[in-house]
């Protein structure tokens, strides 16, 4: 795993070009987002899904969130309208994912069965959001540890993390210790209202107004 220390608050052209290499080849890059580490790889690569769930060793039955670089990026993949899209403009950027329904013909990736959803965010991580925006699409941001253990916070955790694992991610943009946060509050609609799937870093009702 090679490692590119980098500051959490702007970006650095040749940080930046090296993940977008990694990206581009179909290959994983752990990144400093908002909340923890993440994964970041591209959702619509077999090939980079496949390595992502071999990395972590999540299970096939499982999605993977992603991440845009703006609100009109990510609304070129789900289908925003009525309280999902006024909360997403209210809350973009920051810890706020939504489970909508991908727009027709957009087909992420998956080891199972197609989703008829997705979870997106447009985070307010400098890094999280500036790669996807050049990687020009979403990437996958699933927490960057091996599945069922704990949200990393510091690079010299994902690099302990992976540590003689066979399967780790290709690089490691080392933004130190990040500040510890709640993980993104997840929402999505239920009957007709906006429903709370996860309490996290923003605070909501959990049923929320048409």
């Amino acid at each position: 795993m090679r490692v590119l220390r980098v500051s959490r608050y702007r970006l650095t052209k040749r940080a930046l070009a090296a993940a977008l290499d990694v990206l581009r080849s179909g290959g994983v890059a752990a990144i400093p987002t908002e909340t923890a580490y993440g994964l970041a790889a591209d959702p619509f690569s077999r090939r980079a899904v496949s390595r992502v769930f071999v990395i972590k060793g999540r299970g096939a039955d499982k999605q993977l969130p992603l991440i845009a670089g703006s609100y009109a990026s990510a609304s070129r993949v789900v289908r925003l309208s009525g309280p999902l899209l006024r909360l997403a403009r209210r809350r973009w950027p920051g810890p706020l994912t939504v489970v909508a329904p991908l727009r027709r013909g957009v087909r992420p990736a998956a080891p199972g069965r197609r989703p008829a959803t997705a979870a997106i965010r447009v985070p307010s991580s400098v890094w999280a959001r500036g790669l996807a925006a050049a990687f020009g699409g979403p990437l996958t941001s699933t927490s960057a540890n091996v599945s069922g253990r704990p949200a990393l916070y510091s690079a010299a955790g994902v690099r302990r993390e992976f540590s003689g694992r066979i399967r780790q991610p290709d690089l490691l943009l080392d933004a130190g210790v990040l500040p510890r946060r709640p993980p993104s509050t997840i929402v999505k609609m239920e009957k007709g209202r906006l429903a709370v799937l996860r309490q996290g870093a923003i605070g909501l009702p959990t049923k929320l107004k048409k």
